[in-house]
């Protein structure tokens, strides 16, 4: 099958995003690099490919649910398809909502809009590896098994020199998407454990605290930062924040974005994680990164979205995460 034009539907969060990049290089080892690759993103998320020659162009979804006769966004996709044809396409989807657009998108092929996750091995588990059996068919076995989420942004020592960076330095990202929901954020680490460990490690490399715009509110109470801290929250476009986590000798965040974006760059990740099930949602462990889990351990753990997690109020899964241990793991791995 002679395929030179594909066009990719992932609009879920940073994460899901991140983890779909696998079809990529697998795309482009199959069919040359010279294969047009598009992509269908929510807007925030698409900035992952601001600085990804890869990647062709990526249009908008910001609104899925909308139907397509009241959405602008989703008329843009198929007009474009009409006048040039796809020879895939490809849906990384699961949702209802997508199924008008699939079927109005004009592509030769389409994969991925029956997969059957009741047809997934057992031994599969991560989000990674399972999203990846969607385009199985159309790569050869090599190219399917080589094939890992990877990324591109700003160049690592242009970022280091745009935020003067020392040429050695640790991240710690210790915000999540559930940070501003009114409810307990049970993915959260305790803000005294952030101070302390910050504190710790401030004392012998130079950490760089990373976050989103619009969360003074949780910063501010890890401040103030000890010397030896860069502040880049809500400093850096994603482009910049990809190069600066590849300039890093490791990350250290709970299950959040900035997590899998590390995982792809072979930066080392120090993820800690508590309700969520690890070997599912949790950064990628390829053969080319290390990511080190650190969890309690506990028989009530993985508790995400059940009803142990809704009548659990001391979180004790994350709460119980002493920041010594943190460091202890970060000290071990003989990256300071």
């Amino acid at each position: 099958m002679s395929i030179k034009s594909v066009l990719i539907i992932r609009c879920g969060a940073l994460g899901d995003l991140v983890y779909a990049t696998s079809v990529i290089e697998a795309l482009r080892q199959e069919y040359g690099e010279g294969i047009n690759i598009d992509f269908v993103s929510t807007p925030g998320s698409a900035s992952l490919f601001k600085d990804d020659s890869r990647v062709r162009k990526v249009f908008h979804l910001k609104h899925k649910k909308i139907p397509i006769f009241f959405s602008k966004d989703k008329k843009n996709i198929i007009n474009y398809s009409k006048e040039n044809e796809y020879d895939l396409l490809i849906n990384f989807e699961s949702g209802k909502q997508f199924k008008s657009l699939l079927l109005a998108i004009n592509a030769k092929k389409k994969i991925g809009e029956h997969f059957n996750t009741k047809s997934i091995p057992s031994h599969i588990t991560h989000v990674v590896e399972i999203t990846k059996l969607i385009f199985k068919e159309i790569v050869s076995k090599e190219v399917f098994d080589s094939s890992f989420p990877k990324l591109f942004g700003t160049d690592k020592e242009k970022a280091k020199k745009r935020y003067d960076l020392d040429d050695k330095y640790i991240i710690i990202s210790p915000s999540n998407s559930h940070q501003k929901k009114n409810r307990l954020n049970y993915r959260a680490w305790e803000n005294r454990s952030w101070i302390e460990l910050i504190e710790l490690l401030s004392r012998d490399i130079q950490v760089v605290i990373v976050g989103n715009k619009n969360e003074d509110e949780f910063f501010n109470k890890l401040k103030p930062y000890p010397k030896n801290v860069v502040d880049l929250v809500a400093k850096t476009p994603l482009s910049d924040l990809i190069g600066v986590i590849d300039g890093a000798v490791g990350l250290i965040a709970t299950d959040t974005g900035t997590a899998h974006i590390a995982s792809a760059l072979n930066t080392e990740v120090f993820a800690l994680i508590g309700p969520t099930p690890a070997n599912v949602t949790g950064p990628y462990q390829s053969p080319f990164n290390r990511v080190h889990i650190i969890s309690l351990g506990l028989e009530c753990s993985p508790c995400y979205k059940t009803e142990v997690m809704k009548k659990c109020k001391d979180n004790i899964c994350m709460s119980g995460i002493s920041s010594s241990k943190v460091y202890e793991t970060i000290v071990s791995a003989n990256i300071l």
